[in-house]
């Protein structure tokens, strides 16, 4: 049954939301003739939408109260903002919100710089996760000021502890070729791919075979940021060998196990086991690394290189206006002939 005039609404908002269901209220029409909503609340179901749009018909409140508690900030920038961000971002943001459990009560008005900061010092963490809480708090600001919530940012003045130099060694010519020597030992073909490709070994044991394009030459892949998803690499030559040999075997995965996806804890099992057979003490992460290497040292260009590591460029020019072809990024990747 359709609500009164100016009763309000209960929504569902697409995507997978711990709370889908905007409560919202017309308060008025825009010059084109649209409705200006103010939100009250998410909820779970529509049912408890209803009964919230209902109590607030028989008593309207203030929504835009000094009274907002940080979990009700946090619930409401989850339901404006969870679309709008990246699957990363949205993770960081509600594991950095738990570090901050001794506030959650806390009117956000109430929570000053050195509360947040205190978060911080005290989290048990290092640079990581101390600069993911550290832009929790810039979020929570910056959302609270849209709301009208506060006029101030504490966000700026936070500070995390420095990065730690990387420990990351890529391999050198010999370990490649090393591997390259024992590449008949089962899943050494694994290393050279990451070697050849610069994916993640996350993304590679994702990678379904629907994604491989043996006659254009080309992987679609990739996860965790905007630039990364779904990038395109082309097959270097020295690897096609490997990816028509697995697309061969059973399974819906390139790497597969026992005809099924290869967990990450099963993958380093068989990774140490071939690390202990080269005797070579590297991480599946360092494959990543000397693939960008390797082609920087060739000459590729650093847009191509991006491309294909699934990186922004920091030049915006390079980023907005710039467009490399596939044959480019061939041309790129085949520079690395060891």
């Amino acid at each position: 049954m359709r609500n009164p005039n100016g009763y309000g609404s209960v929504v569902k908002l697409s995507g997978n939301r711990r709370r889908p269901y905007r409560v919202r209220k017309t308060i008025g029409w825009n010059e084109k003739g649209h409705p200006i909503y103010l939100v009250l609340d998410y909820t779970k179901t529509r049912e408890e939408g209803m009964i919230l749009l209902a109590e607030y018909n028989k008593d309207p409140w203030d929504v835009d109260k000094s009274n907002m508690t940080l979990t009700k900030l946090f619930e409401l920038w989850e339901g404006h903002k969870a679309a709008k961000v990246s699957e990363a971002t949205l993770s960081y943001m509600k594991t950095s919100y738990k570090y901050c459990r001794a506030y959650h009560k806390f009117k956000y008005t109430d929570i000053k710089a050195y509360h947040m900061q205190e978060t911080i010092d005290h989290c048990g963490h290092g640079y990581g996760t101390q600069n993911k809480i550290k832009v929790f708090w810039r979020h929570m600001d910056k959302f609270a000021l849209e709301l009208d919530i506060t006029t101030r940012n504490y966000g700026v003045l936070l500070t995390s502890a420095t990065a730690t130099e990387t420990t990351r060694e890529p391999f050198s010519d010999e370990a490649i070729k090393t591997m390259w020597k024992l590449q008949r030992q089962s899943w050494v073909d694994s290393v050279l791919f990451l070697l050849y490709t610069g994916f993640r070994i996350s993304e590679m044991l994702d990678l379904r075979k629907e994604n491989v394009n043996l006659e254009a030459g080309t992987i679609t892949g990739g996860t965790k940021t905007a630039a990364g998803k779904n990038r395109i690499v082309p097959i270097h030559s020295k690897i096609r060998h490997i990816v028509e040999a697995r697309m061969q075997e059973d399974g819906e995965y390139l790497f597969s196990h026992n005809g099924k996806q290869c967990g990450n804890t099963t993958y380093r099992v068989f990774w140490r086991e071939i690390m202990e057979t080269a005797k070579l003490q590297h991480t599946p992460h360092e494959c990543r690394h000397s693939f960008r290497s390797r082609l920087d040292s060739a000459g590729a260009n650093k847009r191509c290189i991006d491309l294909m590591m699934g990186h922004k460029s920091a030049d915006v020019g390079e980023r907005v206006y710039t467009h490399k072809t596939l044959d480019e990024l061939r041309a790129a990747i085949e520079l690395v002939t060891s």
